[in-house]
């Protein structure tokens, strides 16, 4: 017996395509008849399966990014930041924001494939998109936890009672603006000094941010059934897997001095 050969990409889009129509229902119909956005739609969905299923199961996503302008144009400087926020004001504990920015992922990277294989975005648009998007995801998400943590345990402080804040670089492509669809973000995490928290029970410095890194990388990188925000690799730390995963900027610089090798000081100048 012969075994069946998969579908042709062609045919596979016209599957999706057909799918999306009837969950959609009459909301389709304006789409569809439209012969320049028909072509677009057939266009995305046979180069890019993660879309046409996004789209089948969230059937109004499509008009909705149609409506609001999203398809059409560039987002302006700090929108995206200004998004998110929005997004999750209302959140109050961690499996909530694991799934906003999920979605909020999901429905970003279907505007940003779409720009880009309907050709109605630059290379360096999308390049900036990703890179953008993978930053206010950080971003974001820092800020939430590290309130969350202080309302908990505290305030780190040096010992002058100056507060602390973790620092994140981006390294690699994301360092270098030029994140792709398929990369991962390669991350350092660094405070200014070390120091105690002054809550009720008080812990070092390097206590409490190695726990907010960890709370970070969950919250970017873990697969839940909304799938994942960005892949995270923090081992171009000091000492690689073997080092804590933040670093004060003071153990920082005296690595990177005496002990980094000569690529771990080359891989500084993009982050």
């Amino acid at each position: 017996m012969t075994p069946s050969q998969p579908p042709a990409p062609l045919q596979l889009a016209e599957r999706h395509l057909q799918s999306w129509a009837e969950r959609l229902g009459e909301a389709a119909r304006p789409i569809l008849a439209d012969a320049e956005l028909l072509a677009a739609l057939r266009q995305v969905f046979e180069a890019s399966e993660f879309v046409a299923l996004a789209c089948q199961r969230e059937p109004a996503l499509l008009p909705t990014l149609l409506a609001s302008g999203d398809l059409r144009k560039s987002l302006a400087e700090g929108e995206l930041a200004m998004r998110l926020s929005q997004r999750l004001a209302a959140v109050t504990e961690e499996n909530a924001l694991h799934r906003e920015l999920r979605l909020f992922r999901r429905d970003q990277m279907v505007r940003i494939i779409w720009r880009d294989l309907a050709r109605w975005a630059p290379l360096a648009e999308t390049l900036e998109d990703l890179s953008e998007l993978a930053d206010v995801c950080v971003d974001e998400t820092l800020e939430l936890l590290y309130r969350w943590a202080v309302e908990k345990q505290g305030t780190p402080r040096d010992e002058n009672g100056v507060e602390q804040r973790l620092v994140v670089l981006g390294m690699g492509k994301l360092g270098a603006r030029e994140l792709n669809l398929s990369s991962d973000i390669d991350l350092l995490f660094a405070f200014p000094a070390h120091g105690r928290v002054d809550g009720p029970r008080p812990i070092a410095n390097e206590q409490f941010f190695a726990r907010l890194c960890q709370q970070l990388m969950k919250a970017i990188n873990n697969q839940t059934a909304d799938g994942f925000v960005f892949r995270v690799d923090a081992r171009l730390r000091p000492f690689g897997d073997a080092g804590p995963l933040a670093f004060s900027f003071e153990a920082m610089e005296a690595y990177y001095q005496s002990q980094a090798r000569e690529w771990e000081r080359y891989a500084m100048i993009k982050a």
